[in-house]
Order: structure tokens, then C-alpha cells, then sequence
């Protein structure tokens, strides 16, 4: 994954506003060289009905808006990201249950006692059995 500094910094944010409980997201960019370039994120309200601390959900509006805000930007849907309150910055065995978009991005913020620290990326492998670290790499500015 590729992105910039302030990116990053509104994933970490986006994870200490929604503290205690997960925050989600949508990751938007384009795909250069298999590599996802990261240019935009945009936030969604965790739809979860219960235990909203361990588990997020995005609705199927949540898609749509997230392909429109996209589209709009000369973007595509790129990834996810979600906060792991007071827990480490790692898929956790429902996140692989869940993750279903092998090549996109997921991006996973640890938040402990309301602060961002780790901040990690991964890939779904294309079996779909394991998650595979991707490295974030950062740019001042990222060029389409």
C-alpha cells in the first residue's frame, strides 16, 4: 500500500474518534503495478448491531456511496481499514471469515485506551485461507 502521512493520520484518527468501539472505513485510490495506491479514505458509521467494541459492519449503502465518492474522484474502492480497540493490529479469525476481496487492501488500527499506535496492512491471499502482511510505504503526494 501506498499513501501519504496525512492519510494514515485520519485512519489513526478516524480509530481514536470512534473509540471505544471499531471504526470502518472504505480505502479509495487506483491499482498501478498490483500495488494499491491510497489516495482517500472515507468513513463510514459502524453498523453493527452489537458487541461494536470486537465487530464492525458496512451496509450494502455503504458500498454504493463508497463507489460514488470514488467515481466522483477519478477513484476506485481499493481496501478497508477498521480499529482494533485495545487489541494488537492484526487479522483477527473473523476478520479472514469475513474478508472476501482478495487484492484489496485492509487496513487495521490498533487503539489502546484512546490512542492510535500500530497501523498495519494486509492482503487477502488469493485462496482466501490466510492474510499476508503488505507493507505501507508513504509519499508526500501521490500522482495518479
Amino acid at each position: 500500500m501506498i499513501t501519504t502521512p496525512d492519510i494514515l493520520d485520519a485512519i489513526r484518527d478516524h480509530g481514536e474518534d470512534s473509540y471505544p468501539e471499531e471504526g470502518c472505513g472504505f480505502l479509495l485510490g487506483t491499482v498501478r503495478d498490483g500495488v494499491n495506491h491510497v489516495r482517500a479514505i472515507r468513513r463510514v458509521a459502524n453498523r453493527q448491531a452489537t458487541n461494536r467494541t470486537r465487530r464492525y459492519a458496512l451496509t450494502p449503502d455503504d458500498y454504493r456511496a463508497a463507489q460514488q465518492a470514488a467515481t466522483e474522484q477519478g477513484l476506485d474502492i481499493v481496501g478497508f481499514y477498521h480499529s482494533h480497540p485495545d487489541h494488537p493490529a492484526r487479522p483477527s479469525e473473523t476478520d479472514l471469515v469475513e474478508a472476501t476481496f482478495p487484492g484489496y487492501t485492509y487496513a487495521i488500527v490498533a487503539v489502546h485506551d484512546g490512542s492510535a499506535t500500530d497501523l498495519t496492512a494486509w492482503t487477502l491471499a488469493p485462496d482466501r485461507s490466510r492474510f499476508e502482511q503488505e507493507a505501507i510505504c508513504t509519499e508526500t503526494t501521490i500522482t495518479a
